[in-house]
């Protein structure tokens, strides 16, 4: 059994008590494999997780984000069978599986295709988090503004008297 310690880099970092309860929950997270899924990058901000749920329809499946987690829950609702199965090769049991979400993205949208489920992700950064190119001025420019703003005040002062 290996065990990961991650207490030296707690010792001295300072708000990532969300990445210990990340790696605490990934470490005891029983993953039962049902249903199987794909996760693909579409592009530089886009992603789609494909689920394969053969026999759920859209009024058979729940799509909740919640603290960013993803949240896929289906169950099937109790019908009468009209005969007796034989033989059930395709699992028709209820599931829940929990994705989650790096800071800034969002669902965009979901479908459900040929018994697969897709679900649309994006990064949407706010404009205050991109990067932005900051002008550097020179020593001689700053001297003059600040110049020309002492020589403004005594005049201003002179007009409000």
């Amino acid at each position: 059994m290996n065990v990961l310690n991650l207490s030296p880099l707690f010792r001295t970092a300072i708000g990532f008590d969300r990445l210990a309860r990340l790696a605490d929950t990934a470490n005891g997270a029983a993953d039962t494999g049902y249903p199987p899924y794909n996760i693909e990058r579409l592009g530089e901000d886009a992603y789609r997780l494909t689920m394969a749920v053969a026999g759920f329809g859209p009024e058979h499946i729940e799509i909740t984000v919640k603290d960013n987690a993803l949240i896929v829950a289906g169950k099937l609702a109790d019908e009468a069978q009209q005969a007796e199965v034989l033989y059930r090769g395709i699992a028709g049991r209820a599931f829940e599986r929990r994705f989650v979400l790096a800071d800034h993205i969002v669902v965009d949208g979901a479908d459900i295709t040929n018994g697969l489920l897709h679900v649309a992700l994006k990064r949407v950064v706010p404009e205050q988090l991109k990067p932005r190119r900051i002008a550097i001025g020179t020593a001689s420019a700053q001297a003059s503004a600040a110049q020309v703003s002492a020589n403004r005040a005594p005049a201003d002062q002179a007009i409000a008297a």
